[in-house]
């Protein structure tokens, strides 16, 4: 069993923020491979499914992005999992918007998020990172994130999440490079 988790904030006032792309992500997913219903556990909500035959929890955290590795914590060690099953889905400033990128292990770069989960269980976990882009200085940083994707990036945002959505396969079999080299590929059109 592999944990994919989306990270965001709960609640509706933040469902198009750009940091909430995580969540958006285990929403798409969910749908698109037909995941069952969603459960209230590990204070988050979780769907279970299958992509490429490997078995997938999705986990939502509820904890706001701060605490998030209260929750990611509370799921592997129900599995007893470790965090080479962990994949986390976030926003990141440093790439441009829409270009998604894996990586192993790794600092935080400034995300809270990824501080909490590094904080419960270390960095060795597989990232996916989706580029909201940078707003240019660092005054603006936080309301850029905290902010909604506009109207004219609604196309691309859906574009990129239906796109990781169809080759997800291949990061469920653990090939990276082939995920993000067909994600480029069906972004480009």
């Amino acid at each position: 069993m592999q944990v994919w988790v989306g990270l965001g904030n709960p609640g509706p006032q933040y469902t198009f923020h750009r940091h909430n792309v995580g969540f958006m992500v285990c929403d798409t997913l969910a749908e698109f491979h037909g995941f069952g219903p969603i459960q209230k556990k590990f204070l988050g909500w979780i769907q279970e499914g299958r992509i490429g035959g490997q078995k997938i929890l999705l986990l939502k955290p509820a904890t706001f992005m701060n605490e998030s590795g209260r929750a990611v914590g509370e799921a592997l060690r129900f599995y007893k999992l470790g965090t080479d099953a962990l994949t986390v889905f976030h926003d990141e400033l440093d790439l441009p918007p829409f270009k998604v990128k894996v990586k192993q292990g790794g600092g935080t770069a400034g995300h809270n998020g990824l501080r909490s989960i590094d904080q419960h269980l270390g960095p060795d976990f597989r990232r996916v990172r989706i580029g909201i882009g940078h707003p240019g200085h660092k005054d603006r940083v936080t309301s850029h994130v905290l902010g909604n994707y506009s109207k004219a990036e609604m196309d691309p945002l859906a574009d990129m999440l239906g796109g990781i959505a169809a080759e997800a396969e291949w990061l469920a079999r653990g090939d990276d490079a082939r995920f993000m080299s067909d994600l480029a590929l069906r972004l480009q059109d």
